[in-house]
């Protein structure tokens, strides 16, 4: 995985630039211990100082995003295009009132049953849902119902990305908190100011490995992981946009296949499917699609 490779990259570069240059990594590792307790232990608590439980909570929870990516791969989006074919295609044909019964209990749909994992996700179900009722109401406006899908995705991502703003927080602190270890094994060594000058040296570079430490997983971990995740929360909020579009587009009167070709453009590149592949699954959603 290339984020375990970046990981093995940053470490043999570091250090193994200061052993090539003849660097000794005894005294590092002699006091590396002692200062992550302070770095770490002191940055975590200012983590959980300024941030709410839930918020906690998602941020630990998030670490396997780091490494697996986002969420939403290249079948969750044909079967998103598929599932607002049938959607669209359905109001088209068979008008609102054929949709309902769909749309209060999605969980016994036969549309929404054919896509499990979209209908996994709370967020996406409700927002299809809720966007459908609306429309139920005679809200019909397109820019009407577009505002009020906007203001969804913008709270939706502020939400969801809250962990990745918490972990670059933690990053943005760990130098300074780097350099806190430093000061108190400044202190330390001055409290010692009669020892031998090997003795103050050793202590003085025990000191600067908390400086050390605390630049090192800031720039070379933590804060490459807080970007990653917000590359991840910004590309599966893409997932929602599609839903919006493709909804917006039916109301500004495209038939089912135009609207759905308007939602493709909106899939990330790396995950978007050929208009042949689409073609070829509307073709099935289509014949799939419940009487």
């Amino acid at each position: 995985m290339l984020q375990i490779a970046g990981i093995i990259c940053v470490f043999v570069m570091v250090f193994g630039g200061y052993l090539v240059h003849g660097g000794d990594l005894e005294p590092i590792i002699e006091a590396a211990p002692f200062e992550l307790i302070m770095i770490l232990g002191a940055g975590i608590g200012a983590f959980l100082l300024g941030s709410s439980g839930a918020q906690a909570k998602a941020a630990l929870g998030s670490f396997g995003k780091i490494f697996g990516g986002p969420k939403w791969k290249s079948q969750d989006y044909r079967d998103l295009l598929a599932l607002l074919f049938t959607i669209t295609k359905t109001i088209k044909s068979k008008g609102m009132i054929a949709l309902e019964p769909h749309i209060e209990n999605p969980h016994e749909s036969a549309i929404f049953k054919r896509y499990p994992k979209i209908m996994k996700d709370h967020f996406a179900l409700d927002f299809i849902c809720d966007t459908l009722r609306m429309m139920t109401m005679s809200l019909e406006d397109p820019h009407q119902v577009e505002d009020a899908m906007e203001k969804q995705l913008e709270k939706h991502h502020h939400e969801s990305s809250s962990p990745a703003e918490a972990m670059q927080s933690l990053a943005d602190g760990l130098p300074a908190l780097g350099i806190v270890a430093a000061v108190l094994g400044i202190v330390k060594t001055m409290g010692a100011i009669t020892e031998p000058p090997a003795v103050l040296g050793s202590m003085i570079g025990g000191a600067l490995v908390g400086t050390f430490l605390g630049v090192f997983l800031a720039y070379g971990f933590i804060g490459p992981m807080a970007n990653r995740l917000k590359f991840c929360y910004d590309q599966e909020a893409l997932f929602y946009h599609v839903i919006r579009d493709i909804l917006v587009a039916h109301l500004h009167g495209n038939s089912a296949q135009v609207s759905v070709e308007i939602g493709r453009g909106s899939v990330p590149t790396v995950f978007q499917p050929s208009f042949l592949e689409m073609e070829e699954a509307l073709k099935t959603a289509g014949a799939e699609a419940p009487a």
